[in-house]
């Protein structure tokens, strides 16, 4: 069963019996409850029991997008790429593949896929039938492939981009782990200070009946605060997160956060060198496959993280249509890197943008590993010395008040 491009899909786990009695089992996609029973229904088969998987009392309780593992589905390619250049026909190739999928989701998928293309679809407008769960590039790339009868070369071009792009991502995170990790416990021992410590020297101190430091006064009356209106403090911390969350999700809010994080020192200089590398990747990727520069463009536009970034190569898309060049587009924009504006130059007044384009995403992968690296190994040290004076001015001020009792006791 397949789902409508751009509706919310849903997996039901179904129950069928065929014309001649048999019994079958199993998990299909389906934009409603209504249209699959009535597609199920059309094909001879009878409908014993039909469930949204996850539902409660036939109540459905998902409410997120279906997925597809991205492991999964970059195997998947690489053996459909295998298979095609070894000469096996399309449509044998995917019912072999199809077999072997794990995943109910992608084994719905690929079961109307093999269909379609059997039926005499184009491999693309297949896969375009189920546009939610798979990338643009990915669609676009077939659609390349097939025109160009080059479908493997395509396929393993972009299983190739796709494991360079997850490579970065992996190493962005990972560089910021050990970071949050800090920060984390900086955050978690300053509150079990400021909730447990200093109330119990909050009540020490208040049998000697003398006036304490202004620090340790402050300290002590924060406590209080926080112990007395901690229910008050968690509301306004959920509302301001949601209103944060629902202020990104209205119409051009989420670009003008990305462009803002691009005016942040060092994390800016990264953010937009990373969408520059994806731009350039996804573009050589799409290229390399025969697709036009404009068609390309606006694919690759979607397949930007940041917003404004993808705006302004949306506005670049526009300005290539018109007749502008590529190079001179992206200069007048002022938002890209002038390295990445003079080497697409380069490329297009010689002939050999793709090559340069992947040249431009090489570079700036390096860049990002450069400059993680840095951020990661200045971020370090400061952070260890900011928690260090924040832990040490607490307990300095808690214990101020022993120190003025020991100096008058003597």
């Amino acid at each position: 069963m397949q789902p409508r491009r751009g509706r919310l899909t849903v997996e039901f786990r179904c129950r069928l019996a065929s014309p001649s009695g048999e019994i079958v089992e199993g998990v299909y996609l389906a934009d409603t409850e209504a249209r699959l029973r009535h597609e199920l229904e059309e094909k001879g088969l009878y409908v014993l029991s039909l469930q949204a998987k996850g539902a409660v009392g036939g109540l459905p309780i998902r409410l997120k997008k279906s997925s597809i593992a991205s492991r999964e589905f970059l195997v998947f390619n690489q053996e459909l790429a295998t298979l095609l250049k070894a000469g096996m026909p399309l449509v044998q190739s995917l019912d072999l593949l199809k077999r072997r999928v794990d995943s109910p989701v992608f084994r719905s998928v690929l079961n109307d896929v093999h269909e379609r293309v059997r039926g005499g679809a184009a491999l693309s407008d297949a896969f375009s039938a189920h546009a939610s769960l798979f990338p643009s590039v990915y669609t676009a790339s077939l659609v390349a492939g097939e025109r160009s009868g080059s479908l493997d070369t395509v396929l393993r071009r972009f299983v190739e981009y796709t494991k360079i792009v997850q490579t970065m991502k992996r190493k962005t995170i990972s560089a910021l782990v050990y970071p949050i990790i800090l920060i984390t416990l900086a955050v978690a021992l300053v509150a079990i200070i400021v909730l447990r410590v200093v109330p119990a020297f909050s009540e020490f101190y208040a049998g000697f009946g003398a006036e304490l430091p202004l620090s340790t006064r402050v300290i002590v009356s924060v406590s209080l605060f926080i112990q007395r209106q901690v229910l008050l403090l968690t509301i306004g911390l959920g509302v301001t997160v949601g209103g944060m969350v629902l202020w990104l999700r209205r119409p051009g809010q989420k670009a003008r956060f990305d462009r803002a994080i691009l005016h942040i020192p060092m994390l800016g200089d990264i953010a937009r060198k990373f969408a520059t590398s994806q731009m350039a990747r996804t573009l050589a990727t799409l290229l390399g496959g025969g697709l036009p520069l404009v068609n390309a463009l606006d694919i690759a536009a979607k397949s930007v993280g940041n917003q404004f970034i993808a705006s302004e190569l949306d506005v670049v898309g526009v300005r290539v249509r018109e007749g502008a060049s590529f190079a001179g587009a992206l200069e007048a924009r002022r938002v890209f890197p002038e390295v990445a504006v003079k080497m697409a130059e380069v490329g297009e007044s010689t002939g050999a943008l793709q090559d340069m384009l992947n040249t431009v995403a090489d570079f700036y992968d390096e860049e990002i590993s450069t400059n993680m690296e840095r951020f990661v190994t200045l971020i370090e040290p400061l952070l260890l010395v900011i928690m260090g004076i924040v832990i040490a001015g607490l307990l300095l001020a808690l214990y101020m008040p022993l120190f003025q009792l020991s100096s008058v006791l003597s």
